[in-house]
């Protein structure tokens, strides 16, 4: 499978760097199999550093490593999704020790209704179907050493 990852650099050994942002998994390595996304956050993070131009670095996903690997998958965005979203976005790292987390990301479309319900004004159900009619990309986080090993760096795109 062949996963993207949108920088202002071109990544071809991914590591995971720890960062003081609050992101959707916590800490890890996150790409997605949407070039789409992977380009939209290849332009927005060039923009907020206010240096380079968005690049896209492309891997390839050796499946038949995954079967060695602790993976929590969210097939949707729903109740415990939302969960565990909430609680990485407010500085409460829900990590369970997983090598890889995959789901749907939360971005600047679906932001405004997960900020509502981290205010209070929307309740999990609120919030939940507000997002099922939102397109949500995918995004796979790689967070440890071992989990790097299934991904082989393919090409860059610019």
């Amino acid at each position: 499978m062949r996963l993207f990852h949108g920088s202002n650099i071109e990544i071809i050994k991914p590591r995971i760097i720890v960062s003081d942002r609050k992101l959707d998994f916590g800490t890890g390595f996150y790409v997605t199999s949407s070039l789409e996304q992977a380009t939209r956050w290849a332009h927005l993070t060039a923009q907020r550093r206010g240096t380079g131009k968005g690049i896209i670095s492309v891997f390839n996903l050796d499946e038949d490593v995954l079967n060695d690997l602790k993976i929590l998958k969210f097939d949707k965005a729903g109740y415990e999704w939302l969960r565990f979203v909430a609680a990485n976005r407010k500085g409460i790292p829900e990590s369970g020790g997983y090598d890889i987390i995959i789901g749907p990301v939360a971005n600047d479309k679906t932001m405004p209704v997960i900020s509502l319900y981290f205010a209070g004004l929307y309740t999990e159900e609120d919030a939940i179907n507000r997002l099922i009619p939102q397109k949500l990309y995918d995004q796979f986080t790689f967070k440890t050493e071992s989990s790097l090993k299934a991904l082989s760096f393919l090409e860059v795109i610019k």
